[in-house]
């Protein structure tokens, strides 16, 4: 049951969106100070974070992604007591495939990822013997990352909202936010709930970020929601597929991976749409079966469950996290794109440190990470 009320309520911090996002940053602000967090839906997490297929993984994403998931993997290694009721992770090696006109794509990872994250590279028949179900002939080069786990996103979602619960926090579901305005020091924000005011509010609307720093006034930063398609498949008959590795083209034009006996297999789809209740495209699903067909000796007889996620993303792919340049006390927190769920220990604690004007964590800055790279004023064309 969340909390709700129709009357003015006043916090220190207000955070717009439950998903991933908004429910961990405000779970570490609220272990020192009072915070209330609008949900539009009637529950948190509905439209990015309950569709995540999440993996854990070190070599995915921009340079600045990949600082935040290494300095995440302590707390998913050993979260907090009573966090959650079992493991976090469980082991997934991620192998990354190339024919023989992408290896030179396939090389360039391996470079970058030199001197962050211990890989293999793979080639001919050690191809198969990892990944039997690849389509004999299709791929000859692969990067193998024994790095990899999966996520338990629910465990996850479920153990920060727990931890803002029990730290005071507020949850406000079916308050989707209709109005923003800064009076003197405060922000008032009306909703279909009721009114909330503070000084500081924090933009973790996901797909809808961009249109809630408009009602705000802040800068736009470019997000651009893209659906992805996923589907659960069958396995072939008589294979345990449990212990396969998920596989990912180079060029992300597909990847499959084992979930529960079955396999989710997905077109890795970016289309541009607009902020929205996402569900899968026929067409969609079609391509995916075909490219999966292709590289894979699968064939596709039954689709057992379709389902599509918004993902959200600006121009570099990284996501934006620091105060409005324009806005005062506006903060963004939004384009986490696919890295979300792998990245968001260290982003909400890094975050959170901004917020409160505290130094940001020394861990996470031990990774590599430039805030700099984080903040919305990068995407500001100033010429």
């Amino acid at each position: 049951m969340s909390e709700q009320s129709l009357t003015t309520q006043s916090a220190d911090y207000l955070v717009i969106g439950g998903g991933i996002a908004g429910m961990s940053v405000a779970a570490e602000l609220a272990k020192d100070a009072r915070v209330i967090l609008l949900e539009m839906e009637s529950q948190p997490g509905y439209h990015t974070t309950g569709r995540s297929a999440a993996i854990f993984a070190p070599s995915y994403g921009p340079a600045p992604v990949r600082a935040l998931t290494r300095a995440s993997g302590s707390f998913f290694e050993t979260p907090p007591a009573k966090f959650a009721e079992h493991d976090l992770l469980s082991q997934r090696t991620i192998m990354m495939i190339a024919r023989e006109d992408q290896a030179e794509a396939l090389d360039g990872l391996i470079g970058e990822l030199t001197s962050e994250t211990q890989t293999e590279r793979l080639s001919g028949d050690a191809l198969y013997q990892v990944q039997p179900l690849l389509r004999q002939g299709y791929a000859q080069h692969a990067m193998l990352d024994r790095a990899g786990q999966d996520i338990d996103v629910h465990a996850l979602h479920q153990g920060y909202l727990r931890m803002f619960r029990d730290a005071g926090g507020i949850l406000v579901s079916k308050a989707e936010v209709t109005a923003l305005e800064r009076d003197a020091d405060t922000w008032k924000v009306e909703t279909a709930a009721g009114k909330f005011e503070a000084p500081i509010v924090v933009n973790a609307a996901g797909a809808w970020a961009d249109e809630i720093g408009q009602l705000a006034g802040a800068e736009k930063i470019g997000l651009i929601p893209k659906r992805r398609t996923a589907v659960i498949v069958a396995a072939p008959d008589g294979v345990k597929a449990d212990a396969f590795p998920i596989t990912i083209d180079i060029e992300e034009q597909f990847y499959l991976k084992p979930d529960a006996g079955r396999l989710l297999i997905s077109p890795a789809d970016e289309t541009p749409t607009d902020p929205c209740d996402a569900q899968p495209e026929e067409l969609d699903v079609a391509i995916c079966v075909d490219r999966i067909e292709t590289a894979f000796d699968l064939s596709v007889r039954r689709i057992e469950n379709k389902w599509a996620g918004l993902r959200s993303f600006v121009s570099d792919k990284s996501p934006v996290a620091g105060f409005s340049d324009i806005a005062p006390g506006f903060f963004w927190l939004a384009g986490q794109g696919g890295y979300g769920i792998q990245s968001s220990p260290a982003l909400s604690r890094f975050s959170a440190a901004l917020i409160q004007g505290k130094p940001v964590p020394q861990d996470i800055l031990d990774e590599g990470l430039d805030p700099m790279a984080l903040a919305p004023g990068r995407l500001i064309d100033h010429s």
